[in-house]
């Protein structure tokens, strides 16, 4: 098996966009992200596209999209993948597993998602498919609901960290300022985030406005090619490792404030890279709303369970603390188009890695670590990667 790398990426802003359709954002990415890489459309051997879709739009069938705007892919085997908000990550690792497995040298990876032009009301029945419907299909508030239950298990477990919640968003808006890319650039302060008020009103007791990510549009891109390849090319990141966990759908199968799933992709990830957090130079985590932030602390092993407050409280994951989360902004601050977020979290890794991101930059970054779920803690990605050119 040959080690895949990152060689190229491409990333639009995330918000509502005037762009029409998930087929437009696409385009908006590919050919930059290949131009980025130095490689053409010809070269390409494979197409990952990470879209959910599952009633954001009619048009289905989006890896076939990709090739209208870049016909040179007309005849390139193209697929789509689906894995809740884990979507973009299932499309990379999928490529990874393309290129390793020796099937092509190079594989374009596209995650995208239009959910800006569907009233709420609908955007929220449709982000409910990624609980277990049969027993959380009535819960109230859509997923910002069932988040909401597993904050307030959370709270009746450990303790009410509301507070600690509201620094957590407090930190990713301030970190998201910086962030080119992302949809709230806007430093919000503690007391606004702190504050239930008309501007910032409990969408689901106990979460508040701020603790829940954006409804997006968006897209992101990377190549993918194999080392030898990259060895030829102006730059690659590599993969110290990549592991995916599953666990139970049902919450009523498992502990829901333990995130177990989690925990044990970033165990392995942690052996099989041969680190300790202590290595790690910054994470880019999936702060779907902010109760999973907290939980996620606690399950990469910077805190025991229970404890993830004194993360926040310490100022651990703060910009120049011992281990920065989220400098990106995080899905709180940058957006969340679903099917985009995977991918977009391992290009905002590359742009650290390779001291491209500006004003967000975590100075001297060589190691990062990303972890993207999809449901709650259901389908879980950690990757470790470093540069390798």
């Amino acid at each position: 098996m040959t080690r895949a790398c990152i060689v190229g990426w491409a990333h639009t802003p995330f918000g509502k966009l005037e762009d029409p359709d998930v087929e437009s954002l696409m385009a908006r990415v590919s050919g930059e992200a290949l131009a980025r890489a130095g490689v053409s459309p010809e070269q390409v051997d494979g197409i990952y596209v990470g879209v959910m879709n599952n009633g954001f739009s009619k048009q289905g069938f989006e890896a076939a999209q990709v090739a209208l705007h870049q016909p040179a892919l007309a005849h390139v085997p193209a697929t789509r993948l689906e894995n809740a908000c884990a979507t973009g990550s299932a499309a990379l690792y999928t490529a990874l597993d393309f290129v390793e497995s020796g099937r092509g040298r190079i594989a374009l990876v596209v995650g995208a998602e239009k959910m800006t032009a569907k009233p709420v009301v609908e955007t929220s029945d449709i982000l409910l498919s990624a609980s277990y419907r049969k027993e959380e299909g009535d819960i109230d508030g859509g997923f910002a609901g069932v988040f909401a239950r597993i904050a307030a298990n959370y709270f009746q477990r450990y303790g009410d960290r509301s507070e600690e919640l509201a620094r957590i968003a407090a930190k990713n808006h301030r970190n998201g300022v910086a962030n080119p890319y992302a949809q709230m650039r806007r430093d919000f302060g503690f007391e606004f985030c702190n504050l239930v008020s008309d501007k910032n009103p409990y969408v689901a007791t106990p979460l508040r406005r701020t603790d829940c990510s954006l409804i997006s549009d968006g897209a992101a891109a990377l190549v993918v090619a194999d080392a030898e390849t990259a060895e030829t090319l102006e730059r690659a990141i590599g993969f110290r490792t990549r592991q995916h966990v599953n666990d139970y759908l049902p919450l009523s199968r498992r502990d829901p404030t333990a995130f177990q799933g989690a925990r044990l992709a970033w165990e392995k990830a942690r052996a099989a890279a041969g680190i300790s957090l202590d290595d790690l130079d910054f994470v880019e985590t999936h702060d779907c709303f902010t109760v999973a932030e907290l939980i996620e602390y606690e399950a990469m092993g910077l805190a025991a369970p229970g404890e993830g407050y004194r993360v926040v409280r310490e100022g651990i994951a703060e910009m120049g603390g011992k281990l920065p989360v989220n400098p990106s902004g995080g899905l709180k601050s940058k957006g969340h188009p679903i099917g985009a977020t995977g991918v977009s979290q391992h290009v905002m890794a590359c742009l650290q890695l390779t001291n491209e991101a500006g004003a967000m930059q975590v100075p001297g970054a060589a190691l990062a670590g990303v972890f993207n779920m999809g449901g709650a803690a259901v389908t879980n990605y950690v990757s470790i990667l470093e540069r390798r050119k």
